[in-house]
């Protein structure tokens, strides 16, 4: 069995100032030695994930991060990357101490609750100092709910388990599909995989697997071939099918060879629409014909995989955008967690379907190109257009043809 992946899993943050008992919390919480605990200040340096299942509510994704208030230049790039966590959970948790209450907690609460992320304050070391109740009445009058514990001696660390369960978003895990509720149940979704030197040995990307466990849990079908069976695929069907799904890179051959009234689109645009505004790309696609000879165009990919020689960011997208505007465009890469923090010299962000990243960082980074008035758009939207086939790729998602419509109008 393979875990869940970490796009799919509730990810909580654990903040505040350094020696409070972070990561002594996190190892009491998950009864592992996930972070290395010490009596010295400043021992988490980055953030340290650790994955698990939180029953009943099912698998979340912990990041222990590093005291927000360290110091020195090697203490600035720890509260950058701690800062970075903010973009990304899906629930908060700041601890502190009794006594330790502050502006600067007071700081952190604020920071999340201005992207509308739970809040739970943890008052930490209990067993040797409480809450006072000026700190306490001051939690209550904001409505921030609070606990005490020990991580020390165990004590109350399953109320904090309990207040996270009551924090976490109710719907979660189940208020999204990313193909199924595209395909009725008892039909056929044929779902186009090239077999090529991108392609992983021995199993499939994340999206791939993805789609095939939602179509099964949506009590769908799914057909899998290559884009070379393809043809051969459809003429065995006794029917049409409800949707062919396709990796982009295979776009130009699919649409030739799937008839026009059959739906199309393609993994990109799916997870463009599960993990993120599918409208708002849509429409930041529509900045490719704003682009001129030297602008600088933003390349960002979720994962860091090793590129290969075609590799679709670093190769295939800035080809086709360039025979597309007919002029020379620089092109900026980056990968992993590193996206700018000054978005302004680019004219365009161009961004993977972020399968291996989460919803909430997706998101974060959607809304700082939006303050920045940078259009954003994705890799399989921007393939679609480049070819002559958006409208066709977009007809499954009839509010994403109405945003665009909008947007040109």
């Amino acid at each position: 069995m393979q875990p869940t992946p970490r796009s799919l899993r509730l990810h909580i943050g654990i903040f505040g100032r350094r020696n409070v008992g972070k990561s002594s919390l996190l190892n009491a919480i998950t009864r592992q030695r996930v972070s290395i605990v010490s009596e010295a200040a400043g021992t988490t340096t980055d953030p340290v994930e650790k994955p698990m299942e939180l029953l009943p509510l099912g698998p979340v994704q912990f990041v222990d991060t590093a005291g927000i208030d360290d110091e020195g230049a090697l203490g600035e790039l720890r509260i950058e990357r701690t800062k970075a966590v903010l973009d990304r959970v899906d629930l908060g948790v700041v601890v502190t101490e009794g006594g330790g209450w502050g502006g600067f907690e007071e700081s952190l609460v604020g920071e999340l609750e201005s992207r509308r992320v739970p809040v739970l304050v943890v008052f930490n070391k209990s067993d040797v100092r409480r809450a006072g109740e000026a700190e306490a009445a001051a939690l209550d009058r904001v409505r921030v709910p609070w606990v005490e514990a020990s991580a020390l001696t165990g004590e109350g660390v399953e109320r904090v388990r309990e207040a996270l369960l009551a924090l976490a978003p109710a719907d979660f895990f189940d208020s999204r599909r990313l193909v199924a509720d595209l395909v009725p149940p008892g039909e056929v979704a044929v779902l186009v995989v090239p077999i090529d030197k991108e392609a992983p040995k021995g199993r499939l990307i994340l999206p791939q697997v993805m789609s095939i466990r939602d179509l099964l849990d949506g009590e769908s079908m799914a057909m899998v071939v290559q884009d070379r069976e393809l043809r051969l695929a459809l003429a065995r069907l006794a029917g049409p099918p409800a949707l062919v799904v396709t990796d982009s890179q295979a776009f130009l051959k699919v649409a030739a060879d799937v008839p026009p009234e059959v739906p199309m689109t393609s993994f990109s645009i799916l997870m463009a629409r599960f993990q993120g505004d599918l409208a708002e790309q849509v429409r930041g696609t529509l900045g490719i014909e704003r682009l001129r000879g030297g602008d600088r165009v933003l390349v960002a990919e979720a994962c860091a995989h090793h590129p290969i020689g075609d590799d679709i960011g670093r190769v295939k997208i800035p080809r086709w955008l360039t025979q597309y505007v007919g002029a020379t465009l620089n092109f900026v890469h980056v990968q992993g967690r590193d996206f700018p923090a000054d978005l302004s010299p680019f004219r365009l962000v161009v961004h993977c379907g972020n399968c291996v990243g989460n919803r909430r960082e997706m998101m974060s980074r959607i809304h700082r190109c939006r303050l920045a008035g940078v259009p954003i758009t994705n890799y399989g939207l921007t393939i679609a257009y480049s070819l002559g086939i958006f409208e066709r790729a977009l007809r499954p998602f009839p509010a994403a043809l109405e945003a665009l419509d909008a947007a040109r109008a």
